[in-house]
């Protein structure tokens, strides 16, 4: 049996209020008043009131920017310049996740297969080696790595995470979802990457499961289910530039998703032989407002079933493939009892992940 045993989560040093990006954006995009004003518009009615990021000129006055140029005709960091800050800060945030993870469970020479999740850096040696490395994994470790597949991500690792412990025995399986998607912030004002500037955050998830331990508030992996709405292809992208990764997310999506939710549930519902009132918590990708509030909308749902997705979106904006993994974080150590969890994220295709984890 697939037991979620521990989920822990980190954030980088620097916490950036919602309204002190839209300043830095404003300037870094030298907008006009008019264009300022509709920019403010958006950012105000985000529903995010603060982001996290390993860039530190998010919150600073122009003047002290070190990442990005204050010269507007400078060119923009190039990917290896963004790369190499990914692989300087992407490791101490994950080893942050991870050891709060594994605390007072198993020590790291105990993890038997490594699954790290991430879409916003690339190398090789990657991640995985570099927290096998810093932890002293056992070097007959098995390790696998869920790359580009975006926000739905984590779900794709909680996935493999089951067939693992479903078919070796005494599996103790450490995911790490990582992402610095700030590290992507694109120079020239189109409504893409303005999209992207409004909504995108980093953040580390790291999730201990298991068929041999059994965590204080844990839940069992009962099943997965995904669909694919080919129609929204373009509608949703991550693609590599020597500009940095680009970022395409149209104003399409959330009627894509509104219109494909009732089905892809019912669906998800059916195969694991349970209704939509056997749900007791809704673990809602918190990818943007207009998302959450298609999914309410089509499903019926309340404003207490959507309150640990916005609540995440409030105080860390979309993290990409953690975010779910802190939603769910919040479900396990909420107060209220646990019986069946409905989580659902989105990504490029356009992709939809689900998955049920129900109490022990």
């Amino acid at each position: 049996m697939a037991e979620i045993v521990s989920i822990a989560t980190a954030v980088p040093e620097f916490c950036h209020r919602q309204e002190d990006i839209l300043h830095f954006m404003q300037k870094a995009y030298a907008l006009d008043e008019t264009e300022k004003r509709k920019l403010a518009f958006l950012y105000r009615h985000s529903d995010i009131d603060k982001r996290y990021s390993v860039v530190e000129d998010y919150g600073r006055p122009e003047q002290e920017w070190s990442f990005i140029p204050q010269d507007r005709q400078a060119p923009f960091p190039l990917l290896d310049e963004r790369m190499k800050l990914y692989n300087e800060c992407a490791l101490p945030l994950s080893l942050k996740a991870v050891e709060s993870c594994l605390q007072g469970y198993i020590s790291p020479q105990q993890v038997t297969h490594l699954i790290t999740v991430t879409c916003t850096g690339m190398s090789a040696p990657g991640l995985d080696l570099q927290i096998a490395e810093a932890l002293q994994l056992p070097t007959d470790v098995f390790r696998t790595s869920v790359n580009f597949m975006g926000c739905y991500a984590a779900v794709h690792a909680l996935k493999l995470a089951k067939m693992i412990c479903d078919s070796t025995p005494a599996s103790h399986v450490l995911i790490v979802a990582t992402e610095l998607c700030t590290l992507h912030f694109q120079q020239q004002y189109t409504p893409d990457n303005a999209a992207s500037s409004l909504l995108f955050a980093d953040g580390s998830a790291a999730v201990l499961v298991s068929n041999q331990l059994r965590g204080a508030r844990g839940i069992k992996l009962k099943n997965f289910y995904s669909s694919i709405t080919y129609k929204g292809k373009n509608d949703m992208a991550w693609e590599l530039s020597s500009r940095g990764f680009l970022m395409k997310l149209s104003g399409y999506i959330p009627q894509l998703v509104e219109e494909d939710i009732a089905a892809l549930v019912q669906k998800a519902l059916q195969h694991s032989g349970l209704s939509q009132k056997d749900i007791s918590h809704w673990c809602l990708h918190p990818g943007g407002k207009r998302i959450i509030e298609a999914i309410q909308k089509k499903l019926g749902l309340s404003m207490d079933d959507v309150c640990y997705s916005r609540t995440v979106m409030r105080d860390y904006g979309n993290m990409s493939s953690p975010s779910i993994l802190f939603v769910l974080k919040d479900i396990m150590q909420s107060k209220l009892p646990v019986t069946n969890v409905f989580g659902v994220a989105f990504g490029p295709g356009l992709t939809m992940e689900s998955f049920i984890a129900s109490s022990i």
